[in-house]
Order: C-alpha cells, then structure tokens, then sequence
C-alpha cells in the first residue's frame, strides 16, 4: 500500500467504488449537462477506453493544421462532465474550429445540438484498458484482480451496454459518425478521412498527413505527457486523496484481442451471456463480431 503526505490508493474494490464517487461533484456534472452547444460543435462521446484520446488528438490536429503545443488534451478537447470542477468554460473559444468536446454520456444524457463522434470497441478488450488505467492511479497494483473488476463493472454494472445500446440506434443519423476501434486500426488513413470530411473540413493530403502522423501511436507515445490526464490527475489527488505521481496514462499498446490472454474463460462466458442479454437481445447482434459486420454493411467510402 503507497501512504504519503498525498493519502493512498485503494486496495479493494469498495475503496476503489468509493474513490471514484468523489472525483466529480454533481454540481460540476449538472453544468456539463447543462452546457448548450452549437450546430458545428463536435462532441467526441466513445465509452471510457474506446479510443476517446485518440479521436480527441485526431480531430484537434485536423482543425489545427497540427498544434501541439498544449500540456493536456483535455485543456484544448474539454471532458463536458469535468470541466466545471477544472474550473474549465465550456462556452469558451478554442484554438481551432469547429470547437470539440470530450464526453462519455450516453444518447439521452449527453448535450444535444451538436454533431457526435462515437467509436465502440470489444468490451472485453474495453476492460483489460480500463484494468490497466486504474491500476497504479486509483488502486495499488495487484490488489484488485482484473476478475473483480471486470464483473463489477461489465457483468454486474451495464454501463457499457447502455452506452453501447443508447448510440447504436443513432448510428445513420447526418449528425453522428460511429466508428469502431478495430477498424481504425485496421485504417487509419481512412478513419482521419471520414472524420474530417465529417466535421467539415477539407481532407487534402497535407492536412490528413499530419493529422495522421500526430494520431499514430508512436507520436502519442513520443509526447505522452500530453495524454496522462494530468489536470484530472491532480484534481483526483485533492478530491480522493490519492497519492501524488499516479500513473494515468492513457497511450499504451491498444490492440484488438489482447483480452484473450488476459480473461479467464469463466469471465469470458460471463461477459458473452451479458452481451446476449442486453445487445443481443435488443438489437439481435449475437457478439460484437456480429456488430462489426453489421457496422461495415453501412460504411462509406473513403
């Protein structure tokens, strides 16, 4: 257990419940879904490690020709739900158009107006990143098994399927593009493409040339600083008292199937009966593979 002037990770899955009830206040959270935007706003609304960072970075280097001179995504791409307690306007101006925002709200609850950015992603492998995320920031590595945390979070708690369930739908509407993790792996070029074209800029090859480049994987790595949320970081040490220096990193390998040597297969069946009956029962989407195929049948060209 780390214990110093700053407090302490938890070590079990109530302290760890706990902690994360006090990063935000709810007065902080109602001014976010308070916040009105505007017709050419961009709202960037993936599940929590579904590639949220990523499409931040991309769309702000799109509309910025590749500024990255700032210290935290954050600051220049501001989370909705967070930014009143950073102490961070949401009617502010930005460095670039359209202005971007970051949220993890689901249809019903995020700021309507605006246009949407939506990438899902295996919910399996969405668990073994947020595992990975939390470890060493909010709980003390080792102390909470990636088993306990996963059927907490995605057999026993559905947020990701709400999530998932809520957008899904939407998915044909002009004003929301949906995305999938493992296809913009699979093209990147393409994925900067379609966003560009999608948030009314024009894709010529210098500007998807850079937004490429800038959204890679190593030049996120090689400018990791910029992606570890420090801003929420720091806030989490007063709000949680955790210990100061946590690692909140969020650029780390990604991939597509690292669940399989990470999940035991008792877990694994767990989370495919909880597939079949949210996604599966609402949709008729017997996996996520099945999903995948479904979202290709209506891809456009890029």
């Amino acid at each position: 257990m780390t214990v110093g002037s700053g407090g302490r990770r938890a070590t079990t899955l109530d302290e760890l419940e706990s902690m994360m009830a006090r990063m935000v206040t709810p007065e902080g959270v109602q001014a976010g879904l308070d916040f009105v935007p505007g017709p050419t706003d961009v709202i960037i609304a993936p599940f929590a490690k579904c590639g949220t960072t990523w499409l931040q970075q991309m769309v702000h280097s799109l509309r910025t020709g590749g500024d990255l001179d700032f210290d935290d995504i954050s600051r220049v791409v501001p989370w909705i739900e967070t930014a009143g307690d950073l102490g961070l306007d949401l009617d502010a101006d930005q460095r670039g158009e359209p202005r971007c925002f970051k949220s993890h709200l689901a249809w019903p609850d995020v700021p309507k107006g605006a246009r949407y950015i939506v990438a899902v992603r295996d919910p399996r492998d969405a668990l073994v990143s947020a595992y990975r995320f939390f470890e060493g920031w909010f709980f003390e590595p080792g102390s909470i098994d990636i088993e306990t945390l996963g059927r907490a979070r995605f057999v026993e708690g559905r947020d990701f399927y709400t999530h998932l369930a809520s957008w899904w739908p939407r998915r044909h509407d002009p004003d929301v593009l949906l995305l999938a993790y493992e296809q913009m792996i699979g093209d990147p070029e393409g994925t900067v493409r379609r966003v560009a074209r999608f948030i009314g800029l024009d894709p010529d090859r210098e500007r998807i040339a850079v937004a490429c480049e800038q959204s890679s994987l190593g030049s996120m790595q090689a400018h990791q600083d910029k992606y570890d949320d420090a801003m929420m970081r720091a806030h989490s040490e007063r709000a949680c008292g955790l210990p100061p220096g946590g690692d909140s990193s969020k650029v780390r390998a990604g991939g597509v199937g690292g669940h399989r040597a990470e999940l035991s297969e008792a877990l694994l069946g767990e989370l495919d009966a909880t597939w079949r009956d949210t996604i599966g029962a609402e949709f008729g989407l017997a996996d996520y593979d099945a999903l995948l195929a479904e979202l290709d049948l209506g891809q456009v060209p890029t």
